[in-house]
């Protein structure tokens, strides 16, 4: 133990917060949680203890720590899932023993919702929140979250009468309609939004709520919803997906490293990530993704169905850039510090075309996917590199055109930060897309005929059992089933 690891055993607190180990390079190795900092760290370095191989491998290249506190342990629980999938550090990896992340599966639209944690997530309908690398603490927490809000867990054998958890208010109790559906879809509504980082919201409905119905004299709901808001304050005193700033951001090199490379006045507290998907030019859509103080802020994701038709990234980034840069939603949504754009020189273009033509006086820069660059235009990204020590950075410069390119190497804390920022715009834009696309295969031609509802278009397919059959029957026929009115406009549409 050297004497720099010595004198910081000294001065950490006996808080939550999360940990950082840092190697001879100042490399972040190892990211860990903890309840007190002052008891779980020292632990590390008590010749006393037992410890596998691995563990002394790790101990053996530490060369620094540092921490970051927060307000409780749950913050630390989410707050260590997102620093280890921003840096991905090896120890981390390498201690997990191969076990897949976690994660929340929420069936909401089931005829009996459930919420379940799972190691696999499908693309079957659910919602799904994480990935969380400490199954263990996110089940406590859930299991706190349960006496506030009740949720079911029988997936399969849904018994007949209410469970035991129902007896101990831990379970809505649908099996005998102890709770409607809506009123427990309620609660997973309320479950959700925590998930997400709504916590503020959350809370200024329940207190809405609980004074609505204290005018309708309504003094069960009342307290029902006092005690919901009292335990909910209780659980936590903030949540570190929300936008407050939970750290210090003098501690997050990533954030300064970047404001040092590209000469920004302040260190950017909200990054927002843009990326476009579409498949041969159909189904196209634009994401944008927002990180508050390095952390995605989930509540705060837009999504953009994209008006210009055909496979055109350029057009499309254009479009997604002015149509978030209107005054409506710079009003209800404010400005970024810094765009990263998903992609190169032309979709860096693109969208720099969109700002500046609004006249809005913002950083912009790109992350293009095969050699992880980062790519500025040249006296538009309104960025200032000649500040910048590039030599520092290991950055390597070069000119192209009126771009220029930098490229850092793989570990540098900049790339993993634009990384996750980007993987992330990339992911929300694919799921949308997704979403869309399944939309249009379940569709019909049927669908876009005017005047023809849900009840007409079953009607017909149970008649004559598809597009096809029906195009090909004749209008007497036809008119038998629909009236002479309609069976002419479906022909005329199917012809």
């Amino acid at each position: 133990m050297n004497s720099v690891i010595e004198k910081k055993l000294l001065e950490l607190p006996a808080s939550p917060g999360i940990y950082f180990y840092k190697d001879k390079k100042d490399e972040i190795i190892y990211i860990g949680k903890a309840a007190s900092l002052k008891n779980r760290v020292r632990q590390y370095f008590q010749k006393s203890r037992q410890r596998d191989a691995k563990t002394d491998a790790l101990i053996s290249e530490i060369a620094d720590l540092d921490w970051t506190l927060v307000e409780t342990e749950l913050d630390a629980l989410f707050l260590e899932a997102e620093m280890v999938r921003r840096y991905m550090p090896r120890y981390n990896i390498l201690l997990r023993d191969d076990k897949s992340s976690s994660y929340v599966r929420i069936s909401y639209d089931s005829k009996h919702p459930t919420l379940t944690m799972t190691r696999q997530p499908l693309d079957d309908g659910a919602k799904y929140f994480g990935p969380y690398f400490n199954g263990a603490e996110v089940k406590k927490a859930l299991h706190y979250l349960r006496r506030i809000f009740p949720y079911s867990t029988h997936i399969s054998n849904i018994p007949k009468r209410v469970c035991l958890q129902y007896h101990l208010g831990l379970c809505p109790g649908l099996e005998e309609n102890k709770t409607t559906i809506n009123d427990y879809r309620a609660n997973l509504r309320k479950i959700m939004q925590y998930l997400k980082g709504e916590r503020a919201t959350l809370i200024k409905e329940l207190e809405r709520d609980m004074k609505r119905a204290s005018r309708k004299k309504d003094f069960e709901s009342a307290a029902q919803l006092r005690d919901q808001l009292y335990n909910l304050r209780a659980l936590s005193k903030q949540i570190i997906f929300s936008d407050k700033e939970f750290t210090d951001l003098s501690k997050d090199r990533a954030l300064n490293m970047l404001s040092d490379l590209l000469g920004l006045k302040n260190v950017p507290r909200r990054i927002e990530g843009y990326d476009i998907s579409h498949l041969q030019g159909t189904d196209n859509v634009a994401s944008m993704v927002v990180f508050s103080n390095g952390i995605p802020d989930k509540a705060a994701y837009r999504k953009f169905k994209m008006r210009l038709p055909g496979n055109d990234d350029f057009g499309h980034m254009e479009e997604a850039i002015s149509r978030r840069l209107s005054g409506k939603n710079i009003k209800d949504w404010d400005l970024p510090d810094l765009f990263l754009i998903d992609g190169g020189k032309g979709q860096l273009g693109a969208a720099i075309k969109a700002r500046d033509r609004l006249g809005i006086n913002r950083p912009m820069i790109a992350l293009a996917k095969r050699e992880e660059e980062i790519v500025v235009q040249k006296g538009k990204s309104q960025v200032d590199l000649s500040v910048s020590d590039l030599k520092e950075q290991r950055a390597i410069y070069k000119e192209s055109d009126d771009f220029i390119m930098l490229y850092l190497t793989p570990r540098s804390d900049i790339v993993k930060l634009l990384q996750r920022v980007r993987d992330e715009s990339h992911r929300f834009a694919v799921s949308y897309h997704s979403v869309l696309k399944l939309k249009r295969q379940k569709s019909s031609v049927l669908d876009e005929i005017p005047g023809i509802g849900p009840l007409t278009r079953r009607k017909l397919l149970k008649e004559f059992g598809g597009q096809k059959a029906i195009a090909g029957t004749s209008l007497e026929k036809l008119s038998d089933v629909v009236g002479k009115s309609r069976a002419k406009a479906i022909l005329q549409h199917l012809k």
